[in-house]
């Protein structure tokens, strides 16, 4: 079996790259060949992984990307030759997905906002519609299954949940600067991530436990950003909160590993939501309580009550009083981070893979 996936990069750094790396990687393992179709000048991906650069730019976006997608199919259509199923993990490329899978079967992963935003948008809407019919669809979550259903009723849906790399995380890892009972946030400084509702959330809760700190990693909005630093500084938080930006994945793991609490407010605007929730899925792996908000996709991340704790969103007191919860509370830290680790385990790359490997089984002729 040859799979051709349609991905911007196949990296572990963000998003679609790092699912099309994890999932390849293990794809790999269980006997199945990944040809990683990416945009020009993609790095090398894991091992076994062919790669052939022959996409429209994606990542960072760029101007009238759908006319660059008529432009690129010849050479997407090429880099596919020898494949028996083409999988668009970016969402984006599935208009030349549909274009070039001739009777081969397409599959499309569904991660979150995407696809219901472009099925309705207009005049775009009825091209990603008739791709999105012509495919397998993944849904990273029950959540994100019933958004996709909601605005394209009766799509060919499989909800498979997104996986994490178990023993990664049982590797030690070097020990960061840690100063004090830390709240640890992974995914970037962005408004749908709710980075305003940690700082305010800090203020209260060092009232409480005044050496508590926070670290927020991951990729800044800039104007985002520069809001969130005022804000810092009015409450007098400078010294308490740590914003080091995209970091090493050894730093990342670390801090997993030492912090104290795993806290992500992430928040629905509009139509946009959290699809799952990964970050959640890795701080229960290294073995941290996490704490989530309700109405998304995260609600499959965490198991409220046993790997950790939801409150409703946009809810900065709610927030600050379950931080202060588990940051009071050592014995509950332990048992929700060990059962966060049992979770986990079962939600590995390894069973992910073998999930999406009946998919395409089933796909085939």
């Amino acid at each position: 079996m040859r799979i051709a996936f349609l991905t911007p990069e196949i990296d572990p750094t963000y998003g679609w790259a790092r699912y099309a790396h994890d999932l390849a990687a293990a794809l790999t393992t269980q006997g199945v060949e990944v040809v990683a179709v990416t945009q020009r000048g993609a790095r090398s991906g894991p091992e076994g992984v062919e790669i052939r650069d022959a996409l429209p730019q994606l990542v960072p976006p760029v101007r009238f990307f759908l006319p660059r997608l008529l432009t690129g199919l010849p050479a997407a259509r090429a880099a596919i030759q020898g494949c028996d199923i083409v999988h668009v993990v970016a969402e984006p490329y599935a208009p030349l997905g549909a274009w070039i899978a001739g009777k081969r079967p397409l599959v499309v992963t569904a991660h979150g906002t995407y696809v219901p935003q472009t099925v309705r948008r207009r005049g775009v809407g009825a091209l990603y519609r008739r791709a999105y019919r012509h495919a397998h669809l993944i849904a990273v979550s029950d959540y994100t299954a019933g958004q996709v259903r909601a605005a394209l009723p009766g799509a060919d849906m499989t909800a498979i949940r997104n996986g994490v790399h178990f023993a990664r995380f049982q590797v030690p890892a070097p020990t960061p600067d840690k100063r004090g009972p830390t709240i640890l946030a992974s995914g970037g400084v962005k408004p749908r991530k709710g980075t305003h509702l940690l700082v305010e959330a800090l203020a209260q809760v060092r009232a409480a436990i005044p050496g508590a700190r926070l670290v927020v990693t991951g990729r800044h909005d800039a104007a985002y950003v520069a809001q969130i630093r005022a804000r810092i500084a009015a409450l007098g938080l400078d010294d308490a909160v740590d914003l080091p930006g995209q970091i090493p994945e050894d730093a990342l793991l670390g801090w997993y590993q030492h912090a104290d609490v795993f806290a992500l407010p992430s928040l629905s605007v509009g139509d946009r939501f959290e699809g799952f929730g990964l970050v959640f899925l890795e701080a229960s792996a290294a073995g941290l309580p996490v704490v989530g908000t309700r109405g998304s996709g995260v609600e499959e991340a965490v198991i409220e009550g046993e790997t950790g704790l939801l409150v409703p969103q946009d809810d900065a007191s709610a927030l600050a009083d379950t931080i202060t919860r588990l940051l009071s509370d050592a014995n509950l830290r332990a048992e929700m981070g060990a059962a966060g680790r049992r979770y986990a385990q079962t939600q590995d790359w390894s069973a992910v893979a073998e999930r999406v490997r009946a998919l395409y089984a089933r796909c085939l002729p």
